[in-house]
């Protein structure tokens, strides 16, 4: 099966794992705690679970929300080690107004809109959960914030864009060539138009960055990351090369790199089980 958009930056469409969301979305309710944080100027929306004195955010990754990217963490990670928070961020999901943009300048928006956001919330220390874009968001929100952030878990993500990421993004920019089915998700959250619009220009606001020196992201921001960092890397991943999770890997300090073999773009949702034990560990140790 091919692999296209939901949430994540790239995402296998499978029937089980919108299953998984919607049995994860009816279980979570009851313990939910929902609303609106006035923060830069926008408000965010995000949701609540667990009581656990170990805070996370969750971040989702290119056009994603809190249930299209992270319906079995929310469901499942431990509630008495852990509160979770997920938000949409601004422009996508809930989240709206404002309609998403893509200045040269997102991630770090994203990244400042985040810390901002569990500040606001009342937390004082953190620990982050980045997957594709949301990765990316996660690295600079490290970087820049080290007294703030306990842990980080990022996959799927890169710190720079190469040419072969721009020929890998170019192929699927035209979503009127994706099946219907597969355009399915997103346009339930976005409509059909605005979808459209905005991954295209999402993925403008991505190319942008093979322009300058290295096709840097946050290559320079790597070094300045303090907290344990677990990289998570799916061997499969049709979207993000290997090449990348190495970077990452030898530019922060104390950082760990696991590998699933049989992992894609989505290993948090195909494989939930497997990855919420993995996160849970590095998290509590």
């Amino acid at each position: 099966m091919a692999v296209f958009l939901l949430g994540g930056r790239f995402f296998k469409c499978r029937t089980d794992v919108k299953r998984v969301m919607k049995e994860s979305f009816q279980s979570y309710c009851s313990s939910l705690a929902s609303g609106r944080q006035h923060v830069n100027g926008v408000d965010l929306y995000y949701e609540q679970t667990g009581t656990g004195k170990h805070a996370v955010l969750l971040i989702p990754g290119a056009l994603g929300c809190i249930w299209t990217d992270f319906g079995p963490q929310l469901k499942s990670l431990n509630k008495e080690r852990f509160t979770v928070v997920g938000w949409d961020p601004r422009g996508y999901g809930q989240s709206r107004p404002p309609d998403r943009d893509f200045p040269p300048d997102f991630f770090e928006r994203d990244a400042k809109d985040a810390v901002d956001l569990m500040k606001a919330l009342g937390f004082g220390k953190f620990s982050l959960l980045g997957w594709s874009d949301g990765g990316i968001t996660a690295l600079i929100a490290a970087a820049k914030n080290p007294d703030l952030i306990s842990k980080m878990v990022v996959w799927g993500s890169n710190a720079f864009v190469s040419q072969q990421d721009l020929k890998l993004y170019n192929a699927v920019r035209d979503v009127s060539k994706w099946s219907a089915r597969m355009r399915k998700p997103m346009e339930e959250v976005y409509g059909a138009q605005v979808f459209a619009k905005t991954w295209e220009a999402w993925g403008d606001g991505i190319a942008q960055f093979a322009k300058r020196p290295e096709g840097s992201i946050c290559l320079e921001l790597l070094p300045r990351i303090s907290c344990p960092t677990l990289i998570i890397h799916g061997e499969k991943d049709p979207m993000v090369p290997s090449f990348h999770p190495q970077c990452l890997l030898k530019h922060i300090k104390g950082s760990r790199l696991h590998l699933m073999p049989e992992g894609k773009h989505n290993l948090h949702l195909r494989y939930a089980d497997e990855f919420n034990r993995l996160v849970e560990d590095f998290l509590g140790n």
